[in-house]
C-alpha cells in the first residue's frame, strides 16, 4: 500500500497541506483463541489459595487483564445458561438457554458409538464468536471439548465444527456433527484411561499441613467417603464413571483438547478456537462444597494441570500467537447445613413443589370432567404457565392464580421474594441487581409469569440432600472469573463491573471481526493493548 501511495504524494509536495501518512496495515490476528470455561469456578478461590498456586493460574492472574467484578449477570446460574453467554456476547433472554433441563437435548440427533441422551444447539438462538470469525475468514476451524454436552455445545453455537463430550468412559458427538468419529478421536478412546483409573487414588497434592480446612464435615457427600484419600472403583466401568467426580478427569480433557490440537494443525493456518470446558471443580464442588479440603486440593491440581495445558499450546503454536480466556459459568453457595452449624443463619433447602402441585389439583377440580393436566410447571426459580387457554375455558383469571401462588410461596422458609415477570420492566436495574439479573434471563416467549428468589444462603433442593448448590441471582452464584491472557492483552487489574457477555465482543475486538447480529455485551478496551 506504501508504494502505491508514494508518488500521489510526491506530486503534491509543493501545497501547503501535509501529505496523509499511509493507513497502517491491520495488526495480523493472534492464530488461536483458547477459551477455557471451569465449571463453578469462584474467583474467590484465586485469592484463597493465591500462595499456593504455582502454575497455570497463576500465570494467567499475574501475566493477564483480570477483571476483579466478573459476572454472569443472569438468574438461573446454572451450567447451559451461563455458557451460553461465553461467546455469544447474549444474555440467556437472548440465547434462548434459561434452564439445563431443555438446553441441548435433542432426540433426533443420537450420540456415536455409546449410549445417551441425544443432543445439538438447535435450541440457540444468535451467532457466536466463531461465527464471526468464519465470516470473515473461512479457513477457520472450531474444537470444543467438555466433560458435559452443553459445555461443549454452547460455546460454539450452531456451527458444525469439532465438538466432543465425555460419555460413558469415551469422548463421542452426535450426528447434528458427523456421521462417524475422526480417527484421532477413536485412537484417544482405544487408550481406554479412564477404564485404567480403577482402583485409582486421589490424594492430597500437597502436604496435610497446607490445609486449613476440615476433612471430616459431616454434610459433604451425605456423610460418606468425606476423608482423604479417595478411591476409585475396583470396577473398570464403574472407575470410568467415577472419574468424573475427581481431578482425573480434568486432566483427560485437557488431554484430549491437546490430542485435538495437533491432530487438526489448529493455528496453524489461519485463526482457530479451541474451547474447552473443564467440569471437575463442579463435580467436587457439589459433592464436598466451597469450603471443603477437596475443593482447595481440586484447585490446585487444576492450577498444575493449566500449566502443563498452557505450554504445550504454546509450544506448538507460538507464545506470541495465542490468546487465552479464563471464566467459569456460575459460582456455587455453601452448604446451607454449614452455614446454620458455622453462623446461625437461617439457611435453607427450599422446595416449593407442593405448592404447584397443590394447585395444579385445584384447578383440575375446577376444570371438572376427571381432567387432569399439568397447568403450572415450577423448575428453579421459574413458575411456567402451560396453556393460558385453559385457564380462560375454567373462567379462572390468570391474576388470581398468580396472587395465590405468590402468596403461598413467600410463607416458606428461605424464600426472599416472588415476582411477576410482567412488574420486573419497572424495576431500577441499576439498585436491583434481582430483577435485572432476571430481566437478563428471561426470554419474553418462555411462558414464565413468576419467579422465585431465595435468600442468601438457601439454595433450591430437598431438605438434607447431600450437594450443595447453585442456581440463584445471589452473588455467589454469580460471581465468576474473566481473565484475558496473551496477544493485544494489556496486562493488569481492573476494577468496574464485568460481564461473561463482554468476553465474545473484546475477542472480536483482537481479531478484527465484529458480531453479525446485536449483542449485549461490550469491547473491554481498557485491557488491550494498542495496536501498532
Amino acid at each position: 500500500m506504501t508504494l502505491s501511495i508514494l508518488p500521489f504524494c510526491v506530486a503534491l509536495v509543493a501545497l501547503p497541506a501535509p501529505c496523509p501518512p499511509a493507513p497502517a496495515p491491520p495488526a495480523p490476528r493472534p492464530k488461536l483463541v483458547v477459551v477455557i470455561t471451569v465449571d463453578q469456578l469462584r474467583p474467590d478461590y484465586l485469592d484463597r489459595w493465591k500462595s499456593q498456586l504455582t502454575g497455570g493460574l497463576f500465570q494467567l492472574v499475574n501475566e493477564g487483564a483480570v477483571f476483579a467484578d466478573g459476572y454472569q449477570d443472569h438468574a438461573v446460574t446454572e451450567t447451559a445458561p451461563g455458557h451460553s453467554t461465553i461467546l455469544s456476547g447474549l444474555w440467556p433472554a437472548h440465547t434462548g438457554i434459561i434452564r439445563n433441563s431443555q438446553g441441548v437435548q435433542d432426540s433426533t440427533a443420537p450420540l456415536l458409538g455409546v449410549n445417551g441422551p441425544g443432543a445439538s444447539p438447535r435450541r440457540v438462538r444468535g451467532t457466536s464468536l466463531f461465527d464471526w470469525l468464519k465470516a470473515v475468514d473461512p479457513t477457520s476451524r472450531a474444537l470444543s471439548v467438555s466433560r458435559k454436552d452443553r459445555g461443549a455445545i454452547l460455546p460454539i453455537g450452531h456451527a458444525k465444527e469439532q465438538v466432543y463430550w465425555y460419555q460413558s468412559g469415551l469422548f463421542t458427538t452426535s450426528r447434528y456433527y458427523a456421521d462417524s468419529l475422526p480417527r484421532w478421536v477413536q485412537t484417544f478412546n482405544a487408550r481406554r484411561l479412564p477404564f485404567k483409573a480403577a482402583n485409582a487414588t486421589w490424594a492430597l497434592l500437597l502436604p496435610d499441613s497446607a490445609y486449613k480446612e476440615d476433612d471430616n464435615e459431616p454434610w459433604e457427600n451425605g456423610g460418606r467417603d468425606v476423608l482423604f484419600p479417595h478411591r476409585l472403583p475396583a470396577d473398570s466401568v464403574r472407575a470410568a464413571g467415577a472419574i468424573a467426580g475427581t481431578p482425573m478427569l480434568d486432566s483427560l480433557t485437557l488431554l484430549f483438547a491437546l490430542d485435538g490440537l495437533e491432530a487438526l494443525r489448529l493455528g496453524r493456518r489461519g485463526t482457530d478456537i479451541l474451547a474447552v470446558s473443564l467440569s471437575s471443580t463442579d463435580a467436587v464442588g457439589h459433592t464436598y462444597g466451597p469450603d471443603s479440603r477437596e475443593i482447595h486440593d481440586q484447585v490446585l491440581r487444576l492450577d498444575r494441570y493449566l500449566a502443563w495445558f498452557l505450554k504445550r499450546v504454546t509450544d506448538k503454536v507460538g507464545r506470541d500467537n495465542v490468546v487465552v480466556v479464563l471464566t467459569a459459568d456460575h459460582g456455587v453457595t455453601s452448604f446451607p447445613e454449614r452455614t446454620r452449624a458455622r453462623t446461625g443463619a437461617q439457611a435453607y433447602r427450599v422446595s416449593v413443589d407442593t405448592i404447584v402441585a397443590a394447585v395444579n389439583r385445584d384447578l383440575d377440580r375446577l376444570a371438572g370432567a376427571g381432567t387432569s393436566r399439568e397447568w403450572l410447571s415450577f423448575d428453579t426459580g421459574m413458575l411456567f404457565l402451560q396453556d393460558n387457554g385453559r385457564f380462560a375455558a375454567t373462567g379462572v383469571k390468570t391474576d388470581s392464580i398468580l396472587d395465590v401462588v405468590s402468596a403461598r410461596m413467600r410463607a416458606v422458609p428461605g424464600v426472599g421474594r416472588v415476582d411477576r415477570v410482567a412488574d420486573l420492566p419497572r424495576a431500577d436495574t441499576a439498585s436491583d441487581p434481582v430483577a435485572r439479573r432476571w430481566i437478563h434471563h428471561l426470554a419474553p416467549d418462555a411462558g414464565v409469569v413468576l419467579v422465585v428468589t431465595l435468600l442468601p444462603g438457601s439454595v433450591w433442593g430437598i431438605e438434607n440432600a447431600p450437594i450443595a448448590m447453585h442456581g440463584q441471582p445471589s452473588e455467589d452464584d454469580s460471581h465468576v472469573p474473566i481473565i484475558f491472557w496473551g496477544r493485544g492483552v494489556k496486562r493488569g487489574v481492573y476494577r468496574g463491573r464485568t460481564n461473561t457477555v463482554d468476553i465474545a465482543p473484546t475477542l472480536g475486538r483482537l481479531l478484527g471481526v465484529t458480531p453479525l447480529s446485536l449483542i449485549d455485551g461490550r469491547v473491554l478496551t481498557d485491557a488491550l493493548a494498542p495496536r501498532n
